[in-house]
């Protein structure tokens, strides 16, 4: 039984926190100041994580092939004569791709000026390397406590959750293009959300021992966001691009989170009453009620955030990036309109379903990682 949490797992955590607070700087930095330079503290944050995470897999899998007393060894994999955990050889691949995005972004700006999208082709890169630490973290503390027992294996499962949480964040950020306040009266932000959440929320819940394991990852992205609403608008900062069509005097937040702590919480309720059911019939039993809470509490929050009440310290709905035009919806308060809306939620709650039902799927395979 493990009685000290390893430092693998402590390092795992620090690596995608350190890209989810560097990520969220980067872009509320492009949102204020706009591109100065590619050494800004976000940049550095968000390279960092890379860099623990690759040390941290690099160390794991020379001790393991190296020493064969290593702790380790027999819960190991083998790749080209090196011997160490799955998690480890992901997260070294997925930093050394994070570190090659980085010339790569500022060859790219160099050539081709400001992204237009979040997904550029080196941002898109650096996404893929993100999404090997993230997951390389997970499997880490996931393998390790699935060969724990007692109160150990009850602390990685609080550690777990919070990578989880974290996971949950960037993910939500990486469609947030398709989540402003503007756009939360068309279907197309909610297929986007059910394309995402689902599969991060059931995986994690499945395979962790939290009854209300979802309800705590949207607790925690909640939090998180809703914080750096409050805490980010307190540093002053102005655009150092143009042209300028906001007034800008301090850093920009990210919108306020969406409610996503409600259609969690009445998953995990019907999770808990519903788990002896196979998947075929649980997955679209939790994908109607994921979609079905969400829509019903976001989008009478939505008319809210859209309203002057939003427009204060708590809510942030006056904040806008120094490039929105004021001409856009997004600075008149007005919703986009939705040609397509009955189709457009008619392919949320088949993507609700499908990623439920991976969510389930994955949930049920992560608790088989011992390596």
């Amino acid at each position: 039984m493990i009685m000290r949490l390893p430092w693998f797992v402590w390092t795992s955590l620090l690596s995608v926190t350190c890209i989810l607070v560097g990520s969220y700087w980067d872009i509320s930095w492009h949102m204020s100041i706009g591109r100065d330079s590619f050494w800004t503290p976000a940049h550095v944050a968000i390279q960092l994580g890379g860099i623990v995470a690759g040390v941290s897999g690099a160390v794991l899998v020379f001790e393991t092939t190296l020493r064969r007393d290593a702790p380790l060894r027999a819960a190991s994999i083998g790749v080209w004569g090196f011997r160490g955990p799955f998690g480890a050889f992901l997260g070294a691949w997925g930093a050394a791709t994070m570190v090659v995005s980085a010339p790569f972004d500022n060859w790219w700006h160099a050539a081709y000026g400001l992204d237009v999208k979040i997904l550029s082709p080196p941002h898109a890169v650096l996404t893929l390397g993100v999404l090997g630490v993230s997951v390389a973290g997970v499997l880490l503390v996931l393998a390790t406590m699935n060969r724990a027992a007692g109160a150990a294996r009850a602390r990685l499962g609080w550690v777990l959750l919070a990578i989880g949480g974290e996971i949950l964040v960037l993910s939500m950020t990486a469609i947030i293009e398709h989540t402003f306040k503007s756009n939360l009266h068309r279907a197309d932000a909610y297929r986007a959300v059910a394309l995402v959440a689902p599969v991060i929320l059931l995986s994690l819940a499945r395979a962790s021992a939290q009854r209300y394991a979802a309800t705590l990852m949207a607790a925690f992205y909640t939090g998180f966001l809703a914080t750096m609403v409050w805490v980010f608008p307190l540093f002053p900062a102005e655009p150092k691009l143009g042209p300028v069509y906001q007034p800008i005097t301090h850093f920009i937040p990210l919108e306020f989170p969406l409610l996503l702590i409600v259609p969690a919480l009445a998953i995990d309720i019907a999770r808990h009453r519903l788990d002896h059911w196979p998947r075929w019939r649980l997955a679209p039993v939790l994908g109607t009620l994921f979609l079905v809470t969400f829509v019903a509490a976001e989008w009478p929050f939505a008319t809210f955030l859209q309203s002057p009440g939003a427009r204060n310290a708590v809510f942030g709905g006056h904040y806008f990036a120094y490039f929105i035009q004021p001409g856009w919806y997004l600075a008149s308060y007005e919703f986009i309109p939705d040609e397509n809306r009955l189709r457009g939620f008619a392919e949320a709650f088949v993507f609700a379903a499908i990623t439920s039902y991976l969510g389930l799927l994955l949930g049920d395979l992560m608790r088989k990682v011992r390596r």
